[in-house]
């Protein structure tokens, strides 16, 4: 079992498998090159496997692939599958902008993957391609219906942003609803890479768009998820909110994320981290695990994000997949 500095059980995977994305959205790197990290520089899927294993023995539980953008790492299908034999109870996940999905659902899904959390932050063309900086909406929604009709489990994730895609609230949790997907509302994380011009939303607003066309109750957070769910009153569909600025967002928090480069960084918001990858490529497993629980004992206690005071994090969130 793995334990944290403050007695937080660690039982929540996350992996960058890269840091190269084919989006540049506004609240994320958008004027990042549209270059790469030398593949030398990272992990190699075999390399990476090897931690994952041991992580798995010492009591990771779910696991969730991230980027960057996971899809456009090849032999992707292959990764999943090492992981899915080695522990078919393996909770696997992945976050994905949607572009790719099309055409490799299917194959994720036979490799072994169980659910996708999709971005989705605009049914509007126009307003897609101002966020993501390209025309993106018809690929992302076909590769939604690809992965729902593949049978994986899928989450819908929307940053709402003020004058933005503020009004289209609503009409993405109906999306959501009407596919039998949950939608997750995510505030907006103030960091030094998004653009300056930004301006997010908090809760409170979000569900204030959302109290315009429907009753809600609150249901709460469930287990270690950092979203606070409610329900709809009269239907029951159920969404969420992840709202980094809440006091108890930290308290249960259970996840330790690994970069594509083999940093293991124990919270989003800190730029601290240690690597792993000397001690992976050498075959130095035990090594390895050690840093983690050296990383997992330094793990800050909660961010620096806060209702009444924001600052921004310094923290690339492509390279460690939020």
């Amino acid at each position: 079992m793995l334990i944290d500095g403050h007695g937080r059980k660690v039982d929540y995977l996350r992996i960058s498998l890269t840091e190269r994305c084919n989006f540049r959205c506004q609240y994320c790197m958008p004027e990042k090159p549209f270059s790469w990290v030398p593949k030398e520089n990272l992990l190699s899927f075999e390399e990476l496997f090897e931690f994952v294993k041991a992580a798995i023995d010492e009591g990771i539980t779910k696991i969730r692939l991230t980027g960057g953008e996971p899809t456009l790492r090849a032999d992707l299908d292959k990764f999943i599958k090492m992981i899915y034999d080695y522990s078919p109870g393996i909770d696997l996940a992945m976050t994905t902008n949607g572009y790719l999905l099309k055409d490799i659902a299917k194959a994720l899904k036979e490799a072994g993957l169980k659910r996708l959390n999709i971005s989705l932050d605009s049914l509007k063309p126009d307003v897609a391609r101002l966020i993501a900086g390209k025309d993106v909406l018809k690929n992302v929604l076909e590769g939604i219906d690809a992965a729902l009709d593949a049978g994986l489990k899928v989450k819908i994730n929307m940053v709402p942003l003020k004058g933005v895609n503020d009004k289209e609230i609503v009409d993405v949790l109906n999306y959501a609803k009407e596919r039998g997907m949950q939608v997750r509302f995510i505030e907006y994380m103030e960091n030094i890479h998004a653009h300056s011009s930004l301006k997010g939303m908090h809760g409170k607003e979000i569900l204030e768009h959302i109290k315009k066309e429907y009753e809600i109750e609150k249901i709460g957070r469930v287990g270690s998820s950092p979203a606070f769910l409610y329900k709809l009153k009269k239907s029951g569909y159920r969404f969420g909110l992840i709202d980094p600025h809440k006091h108890d967002f930290c308290e249960s928090c259970n996840r330790i994320r690994l970069t594509a480069e083999g940093y293991l960084i124990p919270c989003l918001y800190f730029d601290e981290a240690l690597s792993i990858k000397e001690a992976v490529e050498r075959g130095d497993i035990d090594g390895a695990v050690k840093i983690l629980k050296e990383v997992l004992a330094n793990k800050p206690k909660e961010n620096r994000w806060s209702e009444g005071e924001s600052e921004a994090s310094g923290r690339a969130f492509y390279e460690t997949g939020g």
